[in-house]
């Protein structure tokens, strides 16, 4: 009997929906500072469009950052949040303290424990005494509006907790912020603030009922809703909860009318884009299980209710048996994905140094370095590589966990699973593999490794207008058992509802796009390997495809992730000047979106990634679903501006 072919969403084949869907216009934003997309409140890119912008961006220059209006949230601070940190400043801090903001008293005392860490200062004995602490700790619950100023987007109170510290630590907790992933989400401080702003037209209503109805008794006005405030070694209490009116921040975070707030969330919900915030936790059940690759047939049409309480009895397409949505679990991004992990091996077994193998993203090396005992650094990933560990290895030296991406970005240089597989079962430690840049609809690692991490943040959602991330694990590996357990004990789910609504929209098309996406990255890499001006080309089908072939799955391809390089930094600087297409942080956009990755990742450091193959000049492409000849033409025009 013939498998039927498998339907991904609506009642065409997937294959159908592909061919049918319409291409972006090349039309990106490029103004300095604009977000990309435009016009997004919770943008998760900005635009930078030349090469001195990016580097004046790294120079911290203020003709740069005064123009930001948006950023990638773990290294820019949103506007929503500003505002939300600027009031609990107020109602907090000392005038020598700042803040940041963090969704759980967990995460709260992580950081707490960073900045106790790595944070010195000649300031520390006269701004805290002879404390051992460097910061303080203020929960922060805002209250729900009363029944008649409620409505759908408002389902209830929300719990804060504020680290306070010296203005002069910001940096050392900023990188807390950045290296983990677990600041409050933009969505969620734009929440608070609306039920900050509720509750203040709240008590101005209630002053005015009690000065009508008793002109001289107005001393009873001044009566408030108590407020919900713990702090810890904190020395003034004198705050108040307040609850609040449905309102919105523009860009710059200032409050707007609650009607277009309203108006906004009735045509999301209305013509499907978006669903109530009411489904969130049924969203979660159905990206978990599209994830776990169990979900099955999709139509655009099901109730989201009855996809997520349907039996399933699906295998999962991830080639390992006994996945299921119970081995995956969701982040608010793909770094705290990877966090927790580190975070979990940690726990479980001997906190032995782990082994970060392959250059990656950056702050993948920096959460391995500087949480728990360090790690050993194999930076070109090589078979070479392979031979060094297992001589380390040999010696005696005991290692938690290896740490992987597959591909790696931005080489997209892809490992040798098996043979790190056979290391690991002879010396007993762990593999996390990072598979965002290949994805699962491309590629099948998961039966190599005992988790997988992945940024749902890029080709999952695609819209880049979300954050998130996931982890799942292997059932069929040694320590599954115990990875259960310590996750049960250790897991928060902190993914805010309304970023869980969105990403749900967003991901249900993910295998048509990672399809079109496959077939413009690879049409545009062969047309750029043409070039006698193009130095090189760093694609999974030209680097290490040998490796990747083996990984690739049968109808699978490789990926939209490139980077380029030129032969000097001058040509590199002309050709991506002069490239017609939206240019900033990120990847896996719905959009092409490109980069001089080594300048913002790692400007302060050029020599040392130099010595890994990261030239200065190299610039990183993510490709999107705009007309492959509109692509290739876009790209000529950046090949034409080289001149030398």
């Amino acid at each position: 009997m013939n498998e039927p072919k498998r339907e991904l969403l609506g009642s065409s084949n997937w294959y159908t929906r592909l061919h049918e869907m319409p291409s972006l216009q090349l039309n990106p934003p490029s103004e300095l500072g604009c977000p990309i997309p435009a016009n997004t409140p919770h943008a998760i890119s900005v635009t930078l469009p030349t090469w001195k912008d990016n580097v004046d961006y790294e120079e911290g220059c203020e003709r740069v950052l005064s123009r930001m209006s948006s950023g990638y949230p773990r290294f820019f601070i949103h506007n929503y949040i500003k505002k939300l940190m600027a009031h609990c400043e107020q109602k907090f801090a000392k005038v020598t303290e700042t803040c940041l903001l963090f969704p759980s008293r967990k995460v709260a005392q992580r950081c707490r424990d960073y900045l106790k860490q790595y944070y010195t200062s000649n300031q520390m004995s006269s701004s805290f005494g002879n404390s051992v602490n460097v910061s303080r700790l203020a929960e922060f619950t805002v209250l729900a509006p009363t029944v008649e100023h409620r409505d759908r987007s408002l389902p209830g109170a929300v719990t804060l907790y504020v680290v306070m510290f010296p203005k002069d630590a910001f940096p050392i907790a900023q990188s807390f912020w950045q290296h983990t992933g677990e600041g409050i989400s933009s969505r969620l401080a734009e929440y608070v603030l609306r039920l900050l702003e509720t509750k203040k037209h709240e008590e101005q209503i209630h002053k005015e009922l009690i000065n009508q109805r008793s002109p001289f008794r107005k001393h009873y006005s001044n009566s408030r809703i108590p407020t919900a405030v713990t702090l810890q070694n904190c020395s003034d209490s004198s705050s108040n909860s307040i609850t609040a009116l449905n309102s919105r921040c523009d860009e710059n975070g200032d409050l707007i009318e609650n009607a277009n707030f309203e108006e906004n969330s009735y045509v999301e919900e209305r013509y499907g884009r978006n669903l109530s915030i009411g489904f969130a936790d049924k969203a979660k059940i159905v990206l978990k299980r599209r994830i776990a690759g169990v979900l099955g047939v999709e139509d655009v049409v099901e109730d989201l209710e009855d996809i997520a309480l349907k039996n399933i009895e699906n295998q999962s397409e991830r080639d390992v048996f006994g996945v299921s949505e119970d081995d995956v679990y969701l982040y608010p991004c793909g770094m705290s994905s990877i966090f927790h992990a580190h975070r979990c091996l940690l726990a479980s077994f001997t906190a032995n140094k782990s082994v970060c193998f392959g250059f990656p993203y950056v702050d993948t090396l920096k959460i391995l370095q500087k949480f728990g005992p360090g790690c050993h650094f194999f930076g070109h990933g090589s078979s070479t590589d392979i031979d060094a560990l297992e001589d380390l290895l040999h010696s005696g030296e005991k290692i938690l966990g290896l740490f992987c991406e597959f591909p790696s970005n931005p080489l997209c240089k892809s490992p040798d699973l098996k043979r790190l597989r056979t290391l690991a079962d002879r010396y007993d430690f762990l593999i996390v593999v990072d598979e965002t840049i290949g994805n699962f609809v491309n590629v099948k690692v998961l039966e190599w490794a005992d988790m997988i991490v992945t940024s749902l943040t890029k080709i999952f959602s695609g819209d880049s207008n979300v954050m998130g991330g996931g982890l799942i694990l292997n059932p069929q590996r040694r320590h599954y058992k115990k990875l259960k357990e310590t996750l049960k004990l250790e897991y928060e789910d902190l993914f805010w509802a309304e970023d869980v609504i969105f990403l749900e929209r967003n991901s249900r098309t993910f295998r048509e796009r990672i399809a079109k996406i496959n077939a413009n990255a690879e049409s545009l890499c062969d047309f750029l390997c043409k070039s006698p001006k193009v130095k090189k080309i760093y694609y999974p089908k030209l680097i290490t495809s040998e490796i990747y072939s083996q990984y690739m799955r049968t109808k699978g391809s490789y990926g939209g992730l490139f980077s380029v390089t030129f032969h000097n930094d001058l040509a590199s600087q002309q050709f991506f000047d002069a490239l017609p297409i939206a240019k900033g942080p990120s990847l896996g956009t719905n959009f092409t979106l490109a980069c001089p990755y080594t300048i913002l990742a790692h400007y302060m450091e050029l020599d040392w990634a130099a010595k890994f193959g990261i030239e200065k000049g190299l610039i990183r492409v993510s490709v999107g679903l705009e007309d492959k000849e509109k692509l290739l033409a876009t790209f000529q025009t950046g090949l034409d501006a080289i001149k030398i």
